[in-house]
C-alpha cells in the first residue's frame, strides 16, 4: 500500500514561512465551530414555520368543518321540511280521493248530464223561434205605427217631409221581413211615397220669420199725417200761447175737400193701432205655423186695412211695408196632402193573415211541447 493511504503517517510540514505555533490552531477552531450553529438556526426556523403553518392548516380544517356542519344542518332542516309538506299533500290528496264517487255514479252523473245538455239544446232552439217570431212581430207592429204617425203628421200639420220619412220607414221594416204575402202592403206604400214626394212643402217656417220681422217694423210706423213739432216757446210766452200749441196738434188744416177728412192719430190711439196692426201679424204667424190659410190670408186682409186706413200710404216706409203684405198674401201656407188610409187599411190587412197563419202553428208547437214533458 502507499504512503498516502496510510492513516498513521503523518505529513510532512511544507516549507514556507515561520508562522507561530498558537495562531493557526485558533483560526481552524473558530471556523469549525460557526457552522453548526448556523445550521441549528436554519432548522428551527423552519420548524417554527412548520408549526405555524399546521396551526394555520388546523385552524382552517375546524372552520371548514363547522362551516360543513352548519351547511349539512340547514340542508337536513329543508329536506325535513319538504318531506312534510309532501307528506300533508299526500294526506290531502288521499282524503280528496276518497271523497270522489265511483265509478258507477259517475256513468250516472254523466248520463244525467248528457240529458240535460240535450234538453238545454232544445230549450234553446225553441227560444230563438219564440223570439225570432216576436220580433218580427215587434217590427210589423212598429210600420204601422209609423204609418199611423205619417197619416197624423199629414192631418194635423201637413207636414209632407217628416210623413214621407215616416212611410219609407215602414216600407223598409216590409222589405226587411221578405215576405211575399206583403206585396200589396208594399204596393200601396209606394204609391203614397210618391204621391207625397210630388207635393211641394211649404216654407213655413220662413214665413214665420218674415212676419216677425214686419212686426218690428210696425213701431217705427208714422200716422197718416206728421205731426209738427213746434219750437219750444220761451219762458215769458203767456197762458194763451201754450194754450195754443196744445190746441194745434188735433187740428189739421186739408186743402184737398174731395178726400175723406179723417181725425189725427193721437199718441194713445196711434198705440192701438199700432197694437192691432201687430196682433194680426201675429195672429197670420199662427195661421202660418199651423196651416190655416183661411185664417193667415184673413189676418194679412186685416193688417192691410189697418195699414192703409191709419198710415200715410206715401210714406216710403208704410207703402213697402203694405207691398209686402200683399206679396206674402200669395204664399201657400197649406197643401192638398195625399190620402194614407187606403195603405194603412192594407197593412192591418196584411197584418191579420198574419197572424191568423201563425196562431194554428203556435197551437201545434205548444201542444207538442206538452207531450214531451209527458213521462
Amino acid at each position: 500500500m502507499s504512503e498516502a493511504a496510510s492513516p498513521n503517517k503523518d505529513p510532512q510540514p511544507a516549507p514556507g514561512p515561520s508562522h507561530s505555533p498558537a495562531a493557526a490552531p485558533s483560526k481552524v477552531s473558530d471556523s469549525r465551530g460557526g457552522a453548526p450553529f448556523t445550521l441549528v438556526a436554519l432548522a428551527l426556523l423552519v420548524g417554527a414555520g412548520g408549526l405555524a403553518a399546521g396551526g394555520w392548516s388546523f385552524w382552517r380544517l375546524q372552520g371548514l368543518q363547522g362551516s360543513l356542519q352548519s351547511q349539512s344542518s340547514r340542508f337536513e332542516s329543508g329536506i325535513r321540511s319538504q318531506l312534510d309538506s309532501l307528506v300533508q299533500s299526500d294526506q290531502r290528496l288521499r282524503a280528496s280521493l276518497d271523497q270522489l264517487p265511483g265509478s258507477a255514479e259517475l256513468d250516472e252523473q254523466r248520463r244525467i248530464l248528457g240529458v240535460l245538455q240535450g234538453d238545454q239544446q232544445r230549450m234553446s232552439q225553441r227560444l230563438d223561434t219564440v223570439l225570432g217570431g216576436s220580433r218580427k212581430e215587434w217590427r210589423l207592429a212598429e210600420a204601422e205605427h209609423l204609418l199611423r204617425l205619417a197619416s197624423l203628421r199629414l192631418s194635423a200639420l201637413q207636414d209632407v217631409n217628416s210623413a214621407r220619412a215616416l212611410v219609407e220607414g215602414a216600407d223598409e221594416i216590409l222589405r226587411e221581413q221578405d215576405d211575399p204575402a206583403s206585396f200589396a202592403a208594399r204596393q200601396q206604400l209606394a204609391k203614397a211615397v210618391e204621391a207625397l214626394r210630388s207635393v211641394q212643402q211649404p216654407d213655413r217656417t220662413g214665413l214665420f220669420l218674415k212676419l216677425g220681422a214686419l212686426r218690428e217694423q210696425v213701431a217705427q210706423l208714422q200716422p197718416l199725417a206728421p205731426i209738427f213739432q213746434q219750437e219750444q216757446a220761451p219762458a215769458v210766452a203767456g197762458r194763451w200761447q201754450q194754450w195754443w200749441e196744445k190746441i194745434s196738434r188735433f187740428v189739421r188744416i186739408d186743402l184737398h175737400a174731395d178726400q175723406d177728412i179723417r181725425p189725427l192719430l193721437s199718441g194713445q190711439n196711434l198705440s192701438q193701432v199700432r197694437l192691432t196692426l201687430d196682433l194680426a201679424l201675429e195672429q197670420a204667424q199662427w195661421a202660418a205655423l199651423h196651416a190655416q190659410p183661411e185664417v193667415y190670408r184673413q189676418a194679412l186682409k186685416e193688417a192691410q186695412d189697418v195699414l192703409a186706413g191709419q198710415f200715410n200710404t206715401d210714406h216710403p216706409q208704410s207703402a213697402a211695408l203694405l207691398k209686402r203684405l200683399a206679396e206674402l198674401a200669395e204664399q201657400p201656407v197649406a197643401v192638398q196632402a195625399p190620402d194614407l188610409a187606403p195603405a194603412l187599411a192594407t197593412l192591418q190587412t196584411y197584418l191579420q193573415r198574419r197572424q191568423a197563419l201563425e196562431q194554428p202553428q203556435a197551437d201545434g208547437s205548444a201542444a207538442g211541447e206538452g207531450q214531451e214533458a209527458r213521462p
